[in-house]
């Protein structure tokens, strides 16, 4: 039996990293994508999206699940009453924009193959708690998760009727890169009570909740959101 096929944008480390692993021992032929390391992609540049898609199809005839999970941070976290058009286009043109191009591309690829009567695939955007919390010292970045959750939305409807389930799945705060500067500030936090489970995110976490979606145990739940964040999003007194 032919290896399912899996694209993970992001996948040079943190989160992308941990994704790819766990579905390569999972047994997917796993095509790992970033800007530095494996096959090298700008999610943000048409051209890069475009020869991704042909390089896959023309290797391995399909694409049985997307996971969207590149994504930037400003490189300066600036008040919204300071942020800059520059970061703001920049930060939108891969987490938003770019992140919509490629579910669209990447879904008329796995219409093609629904109407063909095989495997329609699966897409997985990797969105974040800042979909829907203020961070004022980084708004674009809320913004483009913001945005990101309704790309879900979108593409799980339309694509409802080819049998593609989309899916979004919400990291809390996760040890990575990004966070490992600031982690003593947010254990402290987390210790406190910040989140309902006392720990700080692990990328496998976020891995875990994407072989669960892989088994086809929520194709009856296409737009569903996913809240891997230790408790975060309960509102609470």
């Amino acid at each position: 039996m032919n290896k399912k096929i899996a694209v993970v944008t992001g996948a040079s480390r943190g989160i992308g990293r941990a994704i790819a692993d766990s579905l390569s021992e999972k047994g997917y032929e796993v095509v790992r994508v970033s800007t530095s390391t494996g096959t090298v992609c700008d999610i943000s540049s048409p051209a890069d999206r475009a020869r991704l898609l042909e390089e896959v199809v023309s290797k391995h005839g399909r694409v049985d699940l997307l996971v969207n999970n590149a994504g930037i941070a400003p490189k300066e976290r600036l008040d919204i009453l300071e942020t800059t058009e520059e970061s703001f286009r920049r930060v939108l043109g891969v987490n938003l924009e770019g992140n919509f191009f490629m579910c669209q591309l990447f879904a008329n690829q796995m219409v093609k193959q629904a109407e063909a009567g095989t495997s329609p695939g699966r897409i997985i955007n990797i969105s974040s708690i800042s979909s829907y919390t203020s961070s004022t010292n980084r708004g674009e970045y809320c913004i483009s998760k913001a945005g990101m959750s309704m790309v879900t939305q979108l593409f799980a409807d339309r694509l409802a009727e080819y049998g593609i389930g989309v899916y979004e799945i919400r990291p809390g705060i996760i040890l990575t890169d990004m966070v490992e500067k600031v982690k003593d500030k947010y254990e402290k936090l987390i210790a406190e009570g910040l989140t309902p489970i006392r720990r700080i995110g692990q990328p496998q976490d976020i891995a875990d909740a994407v072989l669960a979606i892989e088994t086809g145990g929520f194709d009856f739940a296409t737009g569903q959101v996913f809240n891997l964040d230790g408790g975060f999003h309960i509102r609470r007194l």
